[in-house]
């Protein structure tokens, strides 16, 4: 008879299957994952994967990542005590500063690693996606730095709330493609940067932004921005002399989430949470909470959780943040949600914007909406658990929502 694994220990295996067998050798992160690709496209993730066990953990290619991060990214990145905001919550509040990476957000973590790897591979131009412009920009600044030629693609809908972005990726000499067709939002630029990508599989490399699409991707992104939560757990336990009580941060498809919960996914008394955006409300159509309202099918290549109907029509999706406005999420969020460890959790688009005035006003931070998403959560788990520790993960700065602030905090002010 087998031994039950007890709950203080579960968290310590389900790390180590994660770390050493997830995602197995077809790409799957237990149920979740794998490659739902045209063919034309199999040679060029074959060729992908290669590429990443070759290089990704090789010494010489994390020395040059490694040496980009520190002196072009600016890592590590700060843990900020937020003094007045934790006075405020009756909690002690602490923020992984990611808004002060180089470019504003956790994208260029992943973005100059990419980048690294594409001119190891030979590749001769770079295409990406971008919703919130945050991965565009990041893009755009890992290619400018590399020599590399960029395009990025990004729907009209979002090129319009994100217009300051759109000027710094042309300024950083991409070319930005507006996407007209679908939802013209992030789902329509993935699909068009992927058709980008099939037309010329060997020449091209596709910069994914996020922890979603076929294998590789998923733990590509992962294994990039793991420095996130690396750096977190050692600096919390510097400052505070104790691991915090919860982590929380914003997931749309789940980068800068998935980065900074990979380090305390062993540590059974840290409780973990990510907040997806609630939008308006849970009708189809007024979020973009894919685990809270979703059920598993497959888009851009990967069987994960999705915003679909009942016939598995995708939906579109409603959120004030262009980053989160995803009708899907990494398979690994799926399998972590399937399994307990991570608690998802969502804040509605008036919940963000509340969160955005309170950093900003008590502590002199301007967050992303995105992130903001992350504030409304930690700000309801104090409220439930006064005194708590709480670690969370300022994905990136708002100087890129001030067109989305000003129609709707702004505007409110002074009417």
């Amino acid at each position: 008879m087998s031994t039950p694994v007890s709950s203080s220990d579960a968290p310590r295996l389900l790390a180590e299957l994660i770390a050493g067998r997830f995602p197995d050798e077809r790409g799957r992160f237990g149920p979740f994952g794998g490659r739902y690709v045209p063919e034309t496209l199999i040679p060029a993730l074959e060729r992908l994967e290669r590429g990443v066990r070759e290089h990704l953990h090789a010494s010489d290619f994390q020395q040059e990542f490694k040496q980009q991060l520190t002196s072009w990214v600016g890592r590590p990145t700060a843990l900020t005590f937020a003094a007045r905001l934790s006075e405020q919550w009756g909690a002690k509040v602490w923020l992984k500063r990611e808004d002060l990476a180089h470019t504003g957000a956790h994208k260029i973590n992943n973005a100059i690693g990419q980048a690294l790897l594409a001119r190891r591979l030979g590749a001769k131009r770079i295409v990406a996606e971008t919703g919130a412009g945050q991965h565009g920009v990041a893009s755009a600044a890992a290619c400018a730095r590399l020599g590399l030629p960029c395009t990025v693609y990004m729907g009209d809908i979002d090129m319009e709330r994100q217009a300051p972005n759109v000027g710094r990726m042309r300024l950083l000499g991409a070319q930005v493609v507006p996407v007209t067709s679908g939802d013209r939002t992030l789902r329509a630029a993935i699909d068009e940067a992927m058709r980008d990508w099939v037309s010329d599989p060997t020449d091209t490399y596709y910069l994914l932004g996020s922890a979603v699409g076929p294998h590789p991707y998923p733990y590509l992104v992962r294994e990039l921005q793991a420095v996130i939560g690396r750096e977190a757990r050692a600096q919390i336990l510097a400052a505070n002399a104790a691991l915090p009580d919860v982590l929380i941060a914003c997931v749309g498809g789940g980068s800068n989430s998935i980065g900074a919960f990979h380090a305390f996914i062993a540590d059974a008394a840290v409780r973990i949470i990510g907040i997806e955006a609630g939008g308006r409300g849970a009708g189809l159509g007024d979020n973009a909470a894919t685990v809270a309202h979703g059920s598993p099918g497959v888009l851009h290549g990967t069987y994960s959780m999705l915003l679909q109907n009942e016939d598995g029509q995708i939906q579109e999706t409603h959120s004030v943040s262009a980053g989160l406005d995803y009708p899907g999420v990494g398979p690994e969020h799926a399998l972590l949600a399937a399994v307990g460890r991570v608690s998802y959790q969502t804040a509605s688009d008036d919940e963000a914007l509340a969160g955005v005035r309170a950093l900003s006003e008590c502590e002199g931070i301007l967050p992303a909406l995105e992130s903001a998403h992350a504030l409304a959560g930690a700000q309801r788990y104090a409220r439930l658990n006064p005194g708590s520790s709480i670690l969370v993960c300022l994905s990136g700065r708002g100087d890129k929502d001030m067109p989305t602030l000003q129609q709707t905090l702004l505007k409110s002010e002074r009417s």
